[in-house]
């Protein structure tokens, strides 16, 4: 997960504990709302990630509610701007493509209501 962290803070221009943060949250979201076995598949192929994912902040309703919303109101509370939550969730998005495939990730994404347009 070292690579994907660098990644974003590289093109996203985030700091590395934030990113790390936020990476943990998203994958943690995809983990809860996502079908179980293709979520499963995806982290399997991402070794580090069930580690950010139980060190990041809980994703909770807040103001705006569960699902996507949510996780957006979330990642602002690290005190992210929607085009570093694009930025990461993108290199994110791409990272698991290239671990784990595209048909498990895309099935997870197309799975969770309104999550396609943010990735």
């Amino acid at each position: 997960m070292d690579e994907l962290i660098s990644r974003i803070t590289d093109s996203v221009g985030i700091d590395a504990d934030v990113a790390r943060k936020a990476v943990g949250m998203i994958l943690g979201f995809l983990q809860k709302e996502g079908p179980n076995d293709k979520i499963s598949e995806m982290l399997a192929a991402m070794p580090g990630a069930q580690d950010l994912i139980d060190s990041a902040p809980e994703v909770g309703g807040g103001m705006f509610g569960g699902g996507v919303m949510g996780l957006g109101s979330a990642l602002m509370g690290l005190g992210l701007g929607m085009g570093e939550i694009s930025g990461v969730s993108k290199q994110t998005v791409d990272f698991a493509k290239e671990k784990a495939g595209d048909g498990p990730v895309d099935d997870v994404i197309a799975a969770i209501p309104g999550l396609s347009q943010f990735v």
